[in-house]
């Protein structure tokens, strides 16, 4: 496997592979991103061939951490642990250090597998319970899972603990090293905006940051979002991490990978 990616200033790149280059096989996504200079993540890992995925000599920042589950139920979140483990045996065969999590189960189109229309306050301990035995998870292993903000108005309605703000009380309240925020901004913007603010608030605990642009869900440039001056903003707050690219590309895919490298070059 190569060594890790360098940084582009002040931030590591990475992209989704399962967004770019659609008219590729996901393996040759893979070499693409990776000839690029950029790190690469996957989502459903059961979907891919680990061991091509493996031979491409890229190296991968993030995947999808679970198969099946939900944090807030007890049968749910066994299968949630359960899957997770899963997932690590994978994580460790293609050197992926952070597992990506939801508070339930997505289907194809991204909508929740077990929609909620309200979260109870017995749902908020549970799911706290299960994101402590998830970070109890990830000490074992040497990985850091990361729960993940969703919109719920455009993409993702009635995913529990969707809204940045469910993430952050949630991944706060637990406060372990293992268990993060991924801040995907793109949700942020369309569910909750003062972007600035908000990584300002989760900075502690954020594992990694996506990006999309607003409206469209294309690279940085081609909506309202001034990625430019968040990066800027990052950099003064003192936060030095990957940065995903998961976003489609308003064109050509290549052209938005410099695109996304431009906005968060300083």
């Amino acid at each position: 496997m190569s060594q890790a990616s360098p940084q582009v200033g002040a931030f590591t790149l990475a992209v989704s592979s399962e967004m770019v280059f659609r008219d590729l096989p996901i393996v040759e996504r893979v070499k693409r991103i990776h000839e690029l200079g950029y790190q690469v993540e996957i989502w459903d890992w059961t979907r891919h061939d680990i061991d091509a995925l493996a031979a491409t000599g890229a190296t991968f920042s993030s995947m999808t951490g679970y198969i099946r589950g939900t944090l807030a139920d007890d049968a749910g979140a066994d299968e949630l642990l359960a899957t997770a483990g899963q997932s690590i045996a994978v994580a460790k065969a293609l050197g992926v250090p952070r597992l990506n999590l939801h508070g339930t189960g997505l289907d194809d189109r991204g909508l929740p597998v077990q929609p909620c229309a309200t979260v109870t306050g017995a749902m908020w301990l549970k799911a706290r319970d299960t994101l402590q035995r998830i970070a109890d998870l990830g000490e074992r292993h040497g990985v850091t899972f990361m729960l993940e903000n969703l919109n719920l108005p455009v993409d993702h309605p009635g995913t529990p603990f969707g809204r940045a703000e469910d993430t952050l009380a949630l991944v706060s309240s637990v406060n372990r090293g293992a268990l993060g925020l991924n801040l995907d901004l793109y949700h942020a913007q369309i569910g909750e905006g003062n972007l600035i603010e908000l990584c300002q608030r989760c900075l502690p605990w954020i594992a990694e940051i996506q990006v999309a642009d607003v409206p469209g869900r294309c690279e940085p440039g081609t909506g309202e979002i001034n990625y430019p001056g968040i990066a800027r903003a990052l950099t003064a707050m003192g936060w030095r991490g990957t940065v995903g690219l998961e976003a489609f590309a308003s064109s050509d895919s290549e052209l938005a990978l410099a695109r996304f490298r431009q906005a968060f070059t300083l």
